[in-house]
């Protein structure tokens, strides 16, 4: 090799990047991330629902056991607090017992509600969705135990 060969294969070895290759890279990601990121949000969303569908579930299961205990749900002065500590305000409940180790918030970080008598049915316990507020559709559609 001669001495003047030398610096070029120096220089190819220490080659970057040129700025038309970079924004190749760029665009690439950018279209990738907008064909992807609404989808993944779409399912967090899903995610929500059935979660606050699963706690609703729990949260009437655990009222269930307190009707078979004490012959009657909570009223709704009670409210499903009752599921955790011992009611203090009346009526009283005989044999009462914890039926939850503590109340779950909803997946929007609400509480749950809770009305006895029931709208739709006997008793009704649900949550106001996303956007925190009664009735909407898609992901701020009420979420109760009449689904």
């Amino acid at each position: 090799m001669t001495p003047c060969s030398r610096p070029r294969l120096r220089s190819r070895r220490h080659r970057g990047f040129t700025l038309i290759e970079l924004m190749v890279v760029v665009v690439i990601i950018g279209v990738l991330a907008a064909l992807i990121v609404p989808n993944v949000l779409e399912r967090a969303d899903d995610a929500r629902v059935t979660a606050a569908r699963t706690d609703v579930s729990q949260l009437m299961q655990a009222l269930k056991l307190y009707k078979l205990d004490n012959q009657r749900y909570p009223t709704a002065e009670q409210g499903l607090e009752s599921l955790v500590r011992k009611p203090t305000a009346g009526p009283i409940p005989p044999n009462w017992k914890p039926y939850l180790e503590k109340l779950p918030q909803d997946p929007w970080g609400r509480s749950y509600q809770y009305i006895n008598p029931g709208v739709k049915g006997e008793i009704d316990v649900f949550s106001f969705g996303a956007d925190g507020q009664p009735g909407g559709d898609g992901k701020n559609q009420d979420i109760g135990s009449w689904q």
